[in-house]
């Protein structure tokens, strides 16, 4: 048998990767910061499940709340990010999580957007879409 073919060391390819993981992370911290101030409680960050994960779980007013956050560098990118947000993926893992907290399938549940751009507020887009 042939060996496995090894992937190309690309550093640089590598440091993009990192760099925009770091840039994410910090885009949900803000995100989090803006929605406590918003009165939001924030119940959860990066939530992994084995189907997808959700960037922040907050509630507010005993609404539950899923929330995607997409932090872009220009502004004039919010309409790509829109369409960038994988529904499905998030649906998927908010039944999952709700499925190990019972006590949220009673209260109202919606999903939202958080679009980040340097030099903007914050745009918190409430329910955003329905989840399936």
């Amino acid at each position: 048998m042939p060996p496995w073919p090894a992937r190309p060391n690309n550093n640089q390819n590598r440091s993009s990767r990192l760099d925009a993981e770091l840039y994410g992370r910090r885009g949900e911290t803000l995100a989090a910061w803006y929605l406590r101030l918003k009165g939001y409680r924030i119940v959860a960050t990066r939530v992994k499940t084995p189907v997808g994960e959700i960037d922040l779980i907050a509630s507010r007013f005993g609404t539950t709340a899923f929330i995607e956050v997409k932090a872009r560098q220009h502004r004039s990118e919010e309409a790509v990010a829109l369409e960038a947000v994988n529904t499905s993926r998030i649906s998927r893992a908010a039944q999952y999580y709700v499925a190990r907290h019972p006590a949220l399938a009673e209260t109202p549940l919606r999903f939202d957007v958080i679009f980040l751009a340097p030099g903007t507020w914050p745009r918190h887009v409430k329910n955003a879409f329905q989840g399936e």
